[in-house]
């Protein structure tokens, strides 16, 4: 990307965000990872791995290829499970920055909205850089704000779907809404053609996983997504022109032979 994205005063030049679960094998993911050029993964982090320091290879890996972790609280379904998971993650990778989840449904894995808000209140509070795995609610998102987030995660469809931007009209409201927050399309997308989509919509990052690690190629996907985030981008800056309903012509009508 020619133009930097800045997260709690953090500047990074790729806007594309990557998770690090399901892969075939710890090499694929480092492929994956080098193509995609992405400078954020996420990770989750177990409460097993708080004593045991389990995973000890696979944190190695991450700091080997030089990215910078975003611990997430990822299968958390309290309040109080979230906070004790980002309390012992930013011990772990000495980091305030913290992806909160907290489930409300086990179907749609969608975000609890009303734990969410007070688990962000909570670890704004004691210091840490929060992005909330959120729906794409305005009033959320006004409530988040209010308890410190400086970023907002609104999905695009349930975790692991690939079914894209479900919500259109809600999305643009909330971009509208909120012009001066970074927003990151976190979950739901498939195809690189609907990360495009997401920054033709004004949103500045995306984070996938499973679109990335399921794919036959992961190194592939991973590139395509990579193409997908810089053209989607440019196209946005570069303003698009307005649908229509009726035809206009391209080709000039001065100086064409009539008869």
């Amino acid at each position: 990307m020619t133009d930097p994205l800045n997260f709690y005063g953090v500047t990074l030049t790729s806007r594309l965000l990557v998770g690090t679960s399901q892969y075939p094998s710890p090499a694929i993911l480092a492929e994956a990872l080098e193509a995609s050029k992405a400078e954020v993964v996420t990770v989750s982090l177990r409460r097993e791995a708080g004593g045991s320091r389990a995973g000890e290879s696979f944190w190695g890996l991450i700091r080997d290829l030089g990215l910078r972790v975003l611990p997430n609280t990822a299968g958390c379904r309290s309040v109080k499970e979230a906070v004790t998971t980002a309390h012992m993650a930013r011990e772990l990778f000495d980091t305030t920055w913290i992806k909160l989840e907290v489930i409300g449904d086990d179907d749609l894995l969608a975000p609890d909205p009303f734990g969410l808000v007070e688990a962000a209140r909570i670890l704004c509070d004691d210091g840490f850089d929060v992005f909330p795995y959120m729906t794409e609610d305005v009033t959320l998102a006004d409530r988040l704000v209010d308890a410190g987030c400086r970023v907002l995660m609104p999905w695009g469809a349930p975790i692991g779907s690939g079914r894209g931007l479900n919500n259109i009209f809600g999305l643009r409201a909330l971009r509208a809404r909120f012009r001066d927050i970074p927003l990151v399309i976190d979950a739901g997308l498939g195809a690189p053609s609907q990360a495009a989509q997401a920054f033709e919509l004004g949103y500045d990052a995306v984070l996938l996983n499973t679109a990335i690690a399921r794919a036959g190629d992961p190194a592939a996907m991973a590139r395509a997504f990579a193409l997908a985030c810089e053209a989607g981008r440019a196209a946005y800056k570069a303003l698009p022109i307005e649908p229509r309903d009726m035809a206009e012509p391209s080709t000039p009508v001065l100086g064409r032979a009539f008869t």
